[in-house]
């Protein structure tokens, strides 16, 4: 069983990223900037956020953080939106979700600029993706495909199972994995609350990308001998034993899951760190199309 260290090989992206940071300034050029917009407070969010922020300072990028009470109304956040659409200095943002209920994240979403939207959830980068053209790829599928490439993993003519229809991970991976090229290839199965004999399907699964939120959900009897498991779901389950209270858990019963498979990642230090590292480079990309408009 080999781990896919997602903690290393975003480590490796980041160095990449600032060495090209470092030509860009040797050369008198604008470095990449990149903004996050939070509404609220939410713990986990915040977190999130802040790693992201510290992520542009290692990499030599600027990055501005904008915190909005979570009374924004929805017209307060699309003027606010506006601003970075059109400021020039900003060359990629994003708008931290899940945002509060008086907040219709749809409208949200339309209203940023496809050309800064590194998330790659607005309908004009999704479509590109779906139909193979150069475009912002979900940080978070992009990170997966990655770890596949870097540690050469097998994709292609593979029986691939995705748990989960998430428009953040579960659709947009159930299309990458199915598209010509490595990683890709695929026959892929898209699966969700309402499938029927779950278990069945993920026992022929060479490949299994689950994205649930439901902890410990894949178990191993669920999984032929020498899958590839990918594990994006990350869960807060109470421990008191431990000092902070809770643990974070995936949706893969890792411990035994991980005496069957071939390749799997872990929770955390996954597929997690890999998403900041994919926003960053989404972030370059967006400046350097920029440039060569």
């Amino acid at each position: 069983m080999k781990l896919l260290d997602g903690k290393k090989v975003s480590d490796d992206i980041k160095n990449e990223i600032a060495a090209e940071v470092l030509k860009m300034k040797e050369n008198g050029e604008k470095v990449p900037h990149l903004a996050a917009i939070i509404v609220g407070n939410d713990g986990a969010s915040l977190t999130y956020v802040g790693s992201k922020v510290k992520s542009c300072e290692r990499v030599g990028f600027e990055s501005t953080l904008i915190k909005m009470p979570s009374t924004t109304s929805e017209t307060e956040l699309l003027k606010k939106i506006k601003e970075l659409n059109e400021d020039d200095n900003i060359d990629g943002f994003i708008v931290q979700l899940p945002l509060p209920k008086q907040i219709d994240t749809q409208k949200i979403i339309l209203a940023i600029d496809p050309s800064k939207d590194v998330d790659g959830f607005h309908p004009e980068n999704f479509g590109k993706m779906a139909l193979d053209m150069t475009t912002f790829i979900p940080a978070t599928p992009f990170g997966i495909l990655e770890l596949l490439e870097r540690y050469n993993v097998e994709t292609k003519g593979k029986h691939t199972v995705v748990i989960g229809r998430s428009h953040i991970v579960g659709r947009p991976m159930s299309i990458l994995m199915g598209r010509k090229g490595f990683p890709g290839n695929s026959t892929v199965t898209l699966t969700h609350s309402h499938t029927k004999n779950i278990n069945q399907i993920t026992s022929q699964a060479d490949i299994i990308i689950t994205a649930l939120g439901v902890p410990n959900y894949l178990k191993a009897e669920m999984i032929k001998d020498d899958a590839v498991i990918i594990d994006v779901g990350i869960t807060r389950v109470p421990d008191e034993s431990i000092e902070k209270g809770y643990k974070i858990t995936g949706d893969v019963d890792f411990e035994n899951v991980s005496k069957k498979a071939s390749f799997i990642t872990p929770v955390p230090g996954g597929v997690g760190p890999m998403t900041i590292a994919m926003l960053l480079k989404n972030t370059l990309l967006a400046r350097e199309q920029k440039k060569n408009k």
